[in-house]
This record gives structure tokens, C-alpha cells and sequence, in this order.
């Protein structure tokens, strides 16, 4: 589903953000992604969904080497993968439902479908009766499902969630986490970006730490 091959990322002044990484996150898997400040994560993420392009090796996502596809196909690629931001990022002048809708009308959903997926998102992250709310009247938890429920609305095979929870109080963290697994039972890949330790250990998935550039630690059922 994601395979790195000998990827290499080097920017200016020789600084190498990636290091001959090589792993393979499989269909359905549920792995966390770690390491520290300037470790190389933010740039594996970009990669990704290029962002960024590597010096050399191959990136393939659902068995496609992206790193040879054309500029106009990377809103294709870009629509398998859905993005969950610590910081949100929603339309603050739109209700819970617009936000939803409006990323499946990028996307040119048809509009009888829109409905449906609507309602379906609503329950899969439990917020159901909140679909006229505004970002402003809801919790911080509850704008983060609605993070999440636009970037399920296009039913991505890959979710990335980048630091999901870094503005968030323990239990709701928890709550979200609860949500993440719900969704990877039904069979979506999620990579989650995270500095929360506790969380990481309590779930004992999949492991995948980065210092500078290089992965020191893959680890199928690991501890931070």
C-alpha cells in the first residue's frame, strides 16, 4: 500500500532529510510514526503526497511508483490519501455539514451521493446531531472529528492523521485514538504522526521511528 524504496531526500547545503529509507506499510495496517523534532517526519509525509520530491528512490503508493507520475494526475494520488491536521483546518464559516460536503465537491462527488456520505461520516466519527453546528460551537474534540469525518467523506484508502491530538486533554486524545482504530477495523490504512508516548504503548501497533533521516526502529507490535 506505501513502500519506500532506498529513498533519499537531500535540500540545500547537503542537509539530508531521508536516508536510504526502505519500509512497506501494508493494506489495513495501523502504524504509528515517531521520532523527534527534525527527524524526518514531516518530510516523509510530503513525499507522500508530493509535496516534495525525493533525490533518488522510488515512493509507490497502491503499487504505483508516484515519483514517475505526470503533475496533472497528483490530485489523483492526493484523493487516496486523507490528511487529519492538528490544527484542523476547517472552513470556520461553514457548518460541520458544509465542511463535509465541500470536500466531497472537490472531488466532483455526484450529488445523490453526497447525502449518503454524509450521513455515513456523521456516524462513523459520532457526531450526528451536530451537522448545523459551527467549528466555533463545538469542543476541540469534536472539531477533530469532523476533521476527520471530511477526510473519510471521499473514502481514502490511506489516512495520515499528523499529530491528531497535540491540542487535545487526555481523555478526548484517547477518544480520538478510539475513533482511529474504529476506522482501521474497516479496513483503512492510517499512518498516525505523533509524539503521544503513552497512547503509542497502550495501542502496541505497528512502531516506525525516524532520527535524522534514517529508520532505527520498525517494530510490529513496539514501544516508544
Amino acid at each position: 500500500m506505501i513502500e519506500f524504496v532506498n529513498v533519499v531526500k537531500k535540500y540545500d547545503h547537503d542537509v539530508c532529510a531521508m536516508d536510504n529509507v526502505s519500509l512497506r506499510i501494508e493494506k489495513g495496517e495501523f502504524a504509528f510514526l515517531v521520532g523527534p523534532s527534525g527527524s524526518g517526519k514531516s518530510t516523509f509525509l510530503k513525499l507522500m503526497i508530493k509535496e516534495e520530491e525525493p533525490t533518488s528512490g522510488k515512493i509507490l503508493i497502491d503499487g504505483k511508483d508516484i515519483t514517475r507520475i505526470k503533475k496533472k494526475d497528483i490530485p489523483f494520488l492526493r484523493r487516496k490519501i486523507g490528511f487529519v491536521f492538528q490544527d484542523f483546518r476547517l472552513l470556520y464559516d461553514r457548518t460541520v455539514a458544509e465542511n463535509i460536503i465541500f470536500a466531497l465537491r472537490v472531488i466532483e462527488a455526484p450529488e445523490k451521493d453526497i447525502k449518503t456520505q454524509l450521513k455515513s461520516v456523521l456516524q462513523m466519527v459520532g457526531l450526528v446531531g451536530k451537522e448545523n453546528y459551527y467549528p466555533n460551537q463545538l469542543s476541540g474534540g469534536e472539531q477533530q472529528r469532523v476533521a476527520l469525518a471530511r477526510a473519510l467523506a471521499t473514502k481514502p484508502p490511506i489516512l495520515i492523521a499528523d499529530e491528531p491530538t497535540g491540542n487535545l486533554d487526555p481523555k478526548t486524545a484517547e477518544e480520538i485514538f478510539k475513533t482511529l482504530i474504529e476506522i482501521n477495523s474497516r479496513g483503512t490504512t492510517i499512518l498516525v504522526v505523533t509524539h503521544a508516548k503513552d497512547i503509542v504503548n497502550e495501542l502496541n501497533k505497528r512502531v516506525i521511528a525516524l532520527d535524522h533521516g534514517k529508520v532505527v526502529k520498525d517494530d510490529v507490535r513496539g514501544v516508544y
